[in-house]
């Protein structure tokens, strides 16, 4: 398979492959800021030198959960104030990015970095279990079970009821 030439790489997959690299560079890390993610594009040197876009790509048009303008990829998600990780299938995001690009395809990666989808794939992978733990709203699924853990819901409410007129 020919490799993506420096004039065919798009800005998006630039961004993304820096995220990528700092992911699995650094896995305890969950996120990060983004001038570490223009900085390791700056230091891969995939087009020849930095362009003004990968900024703002970094920023906005790849961020899924922030409305699109223009660029409406889902390959980043803001954790934080200039926090940025790769998305994850399970992220929420704006829905007028539904549908939209999340990784970079096979023939767009540059000679060498094909093995990031693989990587990505991986990584990207994580158990129900792990977005409710991550979730605060989800987290509390089941906490009020114990309110009627001695009686059906339904007694629980006659009961409190009793009295009203």
């Amino acid at each position: 398979m020919p490799a993506v030439t420096k004039s065919q790489l798009k800005v998006a997959d630039e961004v993304w492959i820096a995220a990528a690299l700092l992911h699995r560079e650094h896995p305890d890390q969950a996120d990060f800021s983004i001038e570490e993610i223009v900085d390791r594009a700056n230091r891969e040197n995939l087009y020849g030198a930095l362009r003004p876009g990968v900024y703002v790509h970094a920023v906005q048009h790849c961020v899924a959960n922030r409305p699109p303008n223009p660029g409406r990829y889902l390959m980043l998600f803001e954790t934080g104030d200039g926090r940025r990780r790769l998305f994850r299938k399970g992220d929420s995001y704006h829905p007028d990015r539904d549908g939209a690009k999340v990784t970079p395809a096979l023939g767009d990666l540059p000679r060498g970095l094909s093995g990031l989808l693989a990587w990505y794939h991986d990584w990207s992978v994580i158990s129900s279990s792990d977005i409710v733990k991550n979730d605060p709203l989800l987290a509390l699924r089941g906490t009020g079970k114990q309110l009627w853990s001695d009686e059906h819901a339904d007694d629980y409410v006659r009961r409190l009821r009793e009295g009203w007129e």
